[in-house]
Parts: C-alpha cells; sequence; structure tokens
C-alpha cells in the first residue's frame, strides 16, 4: 500500500471508531424504547392491550419518516452538523415520552417514541458514513466496526431501565426515558471529534454531478432489489419477534427484568459478531453471509417453539439477533455496492424509508399478531418470510450467471 492509501485507511478506521462510540451511546435509546415501549404501553392502556405495542410501532415508523429528511439534512449540513441535529432531535423525544408518562397520556408516549425514532433515523446513517469515508477494500469492516458499537448498547440500554425504571416512583418507567435525555448529550460529545474529508464534511454536494442515474434506475437493479429484500426481510422478522418477545415473557410468568435481560442478550447478539462480519462478507461475500443469516432466524423459530422455558425464550432472542446480524449487516454491503458516490443521497434515504416503513408496519402487527394468537405464531411467521428471501437470492444469483 502506498503512503496516501495507509493514511487513507487510518482515517477510515478512526472515523469508523468515532461513529461506533456515538452507536453505543445514542443508540441506547433504541432498547430502552424497545424493552419498555410496550410494557409501558400496557401500563398506560386501559382492559384492552392490544395497542400495546404501538409505541413501538411509533418508534419504528419514526425511523421510517425521518429516512429521508435525516438524509437531506446530512447532505445539507455535512454528516458532523446532521448528526449532532439527530441527537437534539433524540433528546426531544425522551422529553416528551418523560412528560407523557408523568401524564398518564398514551398517545403522547407514542408520539415521544416516534420522535426518538426520528433521532434514530440519524443513528442508522452511521453505517453509511462509515462506508463512505473508507477506501473500498475497508467498506464492509467499516460498516461493522460500527454496529459493533452496538454491543455496548446491548450492556448499557437494558442496564439504564433496570437501574431507573423506578427513579420517579410511583411513575414508572419515567426515569429510563429521561435518561435518554444524558445519552443524547454525550453522544454530541463524541460526535463533535468527527474530522471528516472535505467532500464528506460538506454532504458530498461536490460530488452530486452529471454521472448521478436516476433513482428508479437505481432500485430496480437486480442486486439492489435482492438487498432491500433481505434487509426489509431479516429486519422486519427481528423486530416483529423482538416486539412481542418481552409481553410474552411476562405473560409466561418471567419478570420484567428478566424479559429486559432478554432484550440484552438480545442486542449484545445482534452487535458482537459485527467485529468479523465484515471480513467474513470480504472473504466469502455480502450474498451468503445473507443466507446464514436467514437460516439462523429460521433456527431462532425451531427454538422458539419448542418451548417457554426462560433459556428457550433467550436462547431464541439470541439467534434472532445473530441472524440479524449477519442479514443485515450483509445486505446493506450490497446495497452500498449497487451506487455511486454522487447517488448516494438518495438511496440511502431511500432504503431506510423503505426498510423502516416496514419494520414499523411488522412491530404493530406484532401486538395485534401476540393479542390474537400467541408467541407461537410470531415465531411461525418466520418460515415463510425467509422462503422469499432465499427466493430473491436465488433470482440474484440466477441474473448474475446470465451476465457472466
Amino acid at each position: 500500500m502506498t503512503a496516501v492509501a495507509i493514511e487513507a485507511a487510518r482515517e477510515a478506521r478512526r472515523t469508523a471508531l468515532i461513529l461506533a462510540a456515538s452507536q453505543a451511546i445514542i443508540g441506547s435509546a433504541a432498547p430502552i424504547a424497545i424493552s419498555m415501549g410496550a410494557l409501558a404501553g400496557q401500563y398506560l392502556l386501559g382492559p384492552d392491550k392490544s395497542l400495546a405495542t404501538a409505541p413501538i410501532t411509533g418508534f419504528n415508523l419514526g425511523v421510517a419518516l425521518g429516512a429521508l429528511p435525516a438524509a437531506a439534512i446530512i447532505r445539507a449540513m455535512g454528516q458532523r452538523g446532521g448528526f449532532m441535529t439527530g441527537t437534539i432531535v433524540t433528546a426531544l423525544g425522551g422529553l416528551v415520552a418523560t412528560l407523557a408518562l408523568f401524564h398518564g397520556s398514551f398517545w403522547l408516549f407514542a408520539f415521544g417514541l416516534t420522535v426518538i425514532g426520528v433521532g434514530g433515523a440519524f443513528v442508522q446513517q452511521f453505517r453509511f458514513a462509515a462506508a463512505d469515508n473508507a477506501p473500498p477494500q475497508f467498506k464492509a469492516r467499516a460498516i461493522s466496526l460500527v454496529l459493533a458499537g452496538g454491543i455496548i448498547t446491548a450492556i448499557l440500554g437494558p442496564q439504564i431501565v433496570i437501574f431507573t425504571r423506578e427513579l420517579f416512583a410511583p411513575v414508572m418507567f419515567a426515569g429510563s426515558f429521561a435518561s435518554i435525555l444524558v445519552l443524547a448529550a454525550v453522544g454530541a460529545a463524541i460526535l463533535s471529534l468527527l474530522r471528516l474529508p472535505a467532500r464528506a464534511a460538506a454532504g458530498g454536494t461536490e460530488i452530486a454531478g452529471s454521472d448521478a442515474r436516476p433513482l428508479a434506475e437505481i432500485v430496480t437493479q437486480p442486486r439492489f432489489v435482492a438487498a432491500l429484500f433481505c434487509a426489509v426481510g431479516s429486519y422486519a422478522l427481528m423486530s416483529f419477534v423482538m416486539t412481542g418477545a418481552p409481553l410474552a415473557m411476562v405473560g409466561c410468568g418471567l419478570s420484567e427484568d428478566d424479559a429486559t435481560l432478554g432484550i440484552s442478550w438480545h442486542v449484545m447478539a445482534m452487535f458482537g459478531p459485527s467485529f468479523f462480519t465484515g471480513s467474513l462478507i470480504h472473504r466469502f461475500g455480502a450474498e451468503r453471509i445473507v443466507a446464514v443469516g436467514l437460516l439462523l432466524l429460521i433456527g431462532c423459530a425451531v427454538v422458539a417453539l419448542s418451548g417457554l422455558a426462560l433459556w428457550q425464550f433467550w436462547t431464541a432472542l439470541i439467534l434472532l439477533g445473530l441472524g440479524w446480524n449477519f442479514g443485515f449487516i450483509g445486505a446493506t454491503a450490497m446495497v452500498a455496492a449497487s451506487y455511486r458516490p454522487s447517488e448516494k443521497g438518495k438511496v440511502q434515504g431511500f432504503h431506510d424509508f423503505v426498510l423502516f416503513g416496514s419494520v414499523a408496519c411488522a412491530s404493530l402487527m406484532s401486538g395485534m399478531v401476540y393479542n390474537a394468537w400467541g408467541w407461537t405464531m410470531l415465531n411461525w411467521m418466520i418460515f415463510p418470510v425467509t422462503v422469499l428471501c432465499f427466493v430473491a437470492l436465488g433470482a440474484l444469483r440466477i441474473a448474475s450467471l446470465r451476465l457472466a
């Protein structure tokens, strides 16, 4: 490698590490919202609990609705300024959710989680920022390194919940959502350390030249279609099963701490493999890693359907997290290879809008399906979705062979 290439790789690694640290702190708002959203929803609702997961749906909907505006703000303000704006939005959502719990307002609480989700849309752009500022051979590793920050998230978020959910008793869970303001402040301090190249700091506007293709042409490429399909399938399934898991565990007589720690193990499994997922993608190819992720999701369903003991819940959640890691990171790497630098803003925004819109629908359906048919049906749904994802990968393989 030349001296310039070595320096570029070193700077890309530094950027990825800062984004990983920010993901670890600001991203902890997500497990707080996910682990406590449905339980707090039950706390605020009356006898009919069928809408208990609506606040989590609000969170995922916020990520979907915030995807395009977040991409536009980052493009206009630059990555550092755009990400700092995201921390303000996250803090505002935590404040609204806290006030809603004090006032006993279910729908205001759901709105607060929606705002937290909008802030999460900026966090979702971290992985693309790491890839955009990395040389080609380091892109997959950069994405993995950023998502590896989720290991701290897996520990920090649930522990915050355990130690703060009764902080303002008798108003349950208010302390957990108030802590999001602190997380946002710390995350903003870390993001201030970003030192980006001129094109990234300026949002990349100078490279938005005539080589940019129409969005419709980009998103109809077989590789992009298969990548989006697998990303939606793996992420929506993860959200669908994970959202109902705390309700199922508490409904089976396990404690809220058991449910929270189950989410902690799940989130650790989501992000733990990220230290080596990028290397596996570089060695074996993104499509094969996605396929492994789909098989792990099927394993989750098999374990979950085998019984209702604590170890079965936790093992299923761990497999669910592992399946998400391989499926989602692999699909993200496929997406990152399907567009030119001048096309990144619109493609990334479109991708995350579709992705998190689907995830929002999955989280809402989770509560309804669980309320109507129980934990078993949540897991049976994994099988048809993974089969469809395998069909998408197979179609991409056939298309690639025809072009070869």
